[in-house]
Formats: C-alpha cells, sequence, structure tokens
C-alpha cells in the first residue's frame, strides 16, 4: 500500500460508508480525482483536496491528467472496487500497478449477490458499460443466472427489448439501484411485459435465464446448428465446423484469422469459446462480409472484425494471428505461404477443402511441414421410398499443423 496514488472505492453509503484506511487517504490527498457524483459525496471539512472532476471521454484524458498533477498527493474515487470494471485497472496501464494503492470497496455485484441470495461464485457478470449491447446473446443459456452493469438509465428497457427479440422472453429482469445507500430500491418484472423506460443510471441488472419454446437452442461448444446461420451456402458446416474449432484449438485472448470467411461461423464459435477471444474474418465479397457482420451480431461476438478484400492482399498490415483457418482460395497464388509466413512459432494452421487441386497442395504442404492430414466424411440418414438410407456429403480434406513443431 506504498502507491503514489491512492485509488480509493466508495458506495452509495457515501462517506459513512468507508473503513478508516480510506478515509484517511482522502484526507490526505492534496488533488481528488473522480466523477462529479463521487466527489459530492465526500465531506468538504474532512477532505480540502484540490477537487477535479473527470472528463469526457476519460480514458484518453487520464495520461494527462497524472502528469499534470505528478509530484502531489493523489487520490482517485471509483465506485465499488476500483479493480473490478473500474478505474484501476486504467491507472496501472498509465502509471504502472506499483504506482498505486488500491482501497476497495464491497463491489455492486458483491452488494446484488447478497440482497438476491444468489453464490457470486456462481454467477457470470457482464459489463454493458461502452460496450455492444448484442454481446449478451452469447451469455443467454437456459437457468442460468447474469448480472449485468448498466451503463445508464436506458439499459434495462434495453436489455428487455433485445431479449424479446432474441426468444428470452420470459427473462426475469430485476434492477437492483442505489445498492448499499439510503435510496436502495429494486425493480421487478419479465422482458416480455417490462415497464420502463428509465431506470436509476446507478444499478446492476440480475437475470434469470428462460428461453421462449421454439426459440433455437444454442450450446455452448462449437458445432452451433447450421439454422444458426443466415447464409447463401458458404458455410462451413455443423460437424465439419466442430472438428475443425477442435483443430483449431481455441485459448483465451488468442487472435484467429478466418481467411475466406463464408459466413462467418468458424471466426463466430471461435470467439464464442471464451470472451476473451479475438477473431478477424477476411471476406473478399462486400455482401457476404455485411453477412458476417450481422451472423456475429446475432451469435453475440459483435467485436468479430471483418476486413473486406481479397487475400492475400487483404492480410497486409494485421495483427500478427495465434492461429490461421482458411476455409477457401487454397489455389490463390501466394495465399498459404502469406498465411504460413503471418504465424509465429507456436502458431496454428488449419486449412479446408473439397476439391482435388486445392487438396493436392494440402497434401504437398503436408510433406513439407508435417503436422496431421485427415478426411472428413458426414452422412446423414434420409428417405429412400419407404426406407431410410444414408446420404454422405462432399468429403472434406484437412491439414491442421502447429509452425515451430518437431514435424514442422
Amino acid at each position: 500500500m506504498n502507491g503514489a496514488i491512492s485509488v480509493v472505492g466508495i458506495g452509495a453509503d457515501g462517506w459513512d460508508g468507508l473503513p478508516e484506511s480510506s478515509r484517511r487517504a482522502l484526507r490526505a490527498a492534496e488533488v481528488l480525482l473522480g466523477g462529479p457524483r463521487q466527489l459530492d459525496l465526500l465531506p468538504a471539512d474532512d477532505c480540502p483536496g484540490e477537487r477535479v472532476p473527470w472528463p469526457s471521454p476519460l480514458r484518453p484524458a487520464v495520461p494527462g491528467l497524472l502528469a499534470a498533477h505528478a509530484g502531489r498527493r493523489t487520490a482517485v474515487l471509483a465506485s465499488g472496487d476500483p479493480s473490478f470494471y473500474g478505474i484501476a485497472r486504467t491507472l496501472a496501464e498509465t502509471a504502472g500497478d506499483r504506482e498505486l494503492a488500491v482501497h476497495p470497496h464491497p463491489s455492486s455485484v458483491s452488494y446484488a449477490c447478497a440482497r438476491l441470495g444468489w453464490p457470486l461464485e456462481a454467477v457470470e457478470t457482464l459489463s454493458l458499460v461502452a460496450r455492444p449491447l448484442d454481446a449478451l446473446r452469447a451469455a443467454l443459456h437456459p437457468g442460468r443466472r447474469l448480472l449485468l452493469l448498466g451503463e445508464g438509465p436506458e439499459t434495462p428497457a434495453r436489455v428487455a427489448a433485445l431479449l424479446r427479440e432474441a426468444g428470452w422472453a420470459g427473462t426475469r429482469i430485476r434492477v437492483l439501484a442505489q445498492l448499499g445507500g439510503p435510496a436502495e430500491h429494486l425493480l421487478d418484472g419479465t422482458a416480455a411485459d417490462w415497464p420502463h423506460a428509465r431506470a436509476d443510471a446507478l444499478h446492476v441488472l440480475a437475470l434469470d435465464c428462460v428461453r421462449d419454446p421454439g426459440t433455437l437452442r444454442l450450446g455452448a461448444t462449437p458445432g452451433l446448428p447450421d439454422e444458426a446461420y443466415e447464409h447463401d451456402g458458404q458455410l462451413t458446416k455443423r460437424y465439419v465446423r466442430a472438428a475443425t474449432l477442435a483443430a483449431l484449438a481455441p485459448a483465451p485472448g488468442e487472435l484467429l484469422w478466418d481467411v475466406g470467411g463464408g459466413s462467418g461461423s468458424i471466426g463466430i464459435e471461435w470467439m464464442r469459446a471464451h470472451r476473451d477471444c479475438r477473431a478477424i474474418a477476411v471476406e473478399r465479397s462486400p455482401e457476404r462480409a455485411d453477412r458476417i457482420t450481422r451472423n456475429a451480431a446475432a451469435l453475440g461476438v459483435p467485436a468479430l472484425r471483418v476486413v473486406t478484400g481479397p487475400a492475400p492482399a487483404a492480410l497486409a498490415g494485421l495483427p500478427v494471428p495465434d492461429a490461421v483457418f482458411i476455409g477457401g482460395g487454397l489455389t490463390v497464388p501466394g495465399l498459404l505461404d502469406a498465411c504460413w509466413d503471418a504465424l509465429p512459432a507456436g502458431g496454428r494452421l488449419v486449412a479446408n477443402t473439397v476439391t482435388l487441386e486445392s487438396e493436392a497442395v494440402l497434401a504437398d504442404r503436408h510433406r513439407r511441414h508435417g503436422g496431421e492430414l485427415i478426411r472428413l466424411a458426414v452422412s446423414a440418414a434420409v428417405p429412400v421410398g419407404g426406407f431410410t438410407g444414408w446420404r454422405t456429403a462432399m468429403p472434406v480434406t484437412q491439414w491442421s499443423v502447429t509452425k515451430g513443431s518437431p514435424e514442422a
């Protein structure tokens, strides 16, 4: 607790709810940084430091504000726990974590679980602050309890509208506002008949997720139903998609290039594997690129980046990938080389094809770099007159390899 900047969490109960260690830090501060609402919670006699409200937008202003007050005892006010979706992260990125002395307060999520009787470790928390609302879609599963950090008074009504549109109208919504303070109150209802256009700006939403009858079930693993996607036939089908994602092996924080994005299914399910997974879909057709964007939003990963243009030219300048999937264009001159060269040691490449010409390309690369070359064939039972027989889809040849592995 020897940092030059004290970061003090404060709740709706204000000064009265602060422990003595937090009060000491605020009393000693020559500069008090915070939102106007937070600064107004401090008594002037106890906290005589200069009060500097945060500007908007906040994040770009942080380095300049810290530099302007360098050498002065500085305290930063934050709502609840500063390290939980709070200002502490931005301050650590700017000044370094060793410069911070963080004084946490119970977070709004802790208060909400206490009021609802929910075990904190069994609840998923999502922040909707400065984030696309569509990201909520990926977290919707029957019986799931979610806590959402709202962005403003309209957030509950927007969430209710999204739930109705997505087929989760039966979900119970509770808005817990001004938690821990004298004005604490609760709004309760379902998405189907949510009556409140606005709520208190300081709130947490609690959702008890209920899927409506007839709404398509989307699991948590790769291999979503093909019906989940809008497509024109350019879609990696469900069972091949599941095998492809298994070979790509997404991990938190990793970046995928989905080259020849088609309908975006590989990049979308890569990102659904973990909220920190990132993906860039490269698609030459503007119509298909727009379709990828719509599919990504509908399936809860609106942060998927879409680059419109032909590969390999469109790959220039993209961030270094951890993995690359090539779903088409293997015979395009330079494409496979560009993808291979972009990968760092330990990066993975997976390529699928159904044509003999592209299969020959993959067989050659398998001889040169090793990895695994397999053929995937899927058959479905279909009516044959009054009986049932097998109809086999076109087999898919798949090459998967890790760059820099002993065999590569």
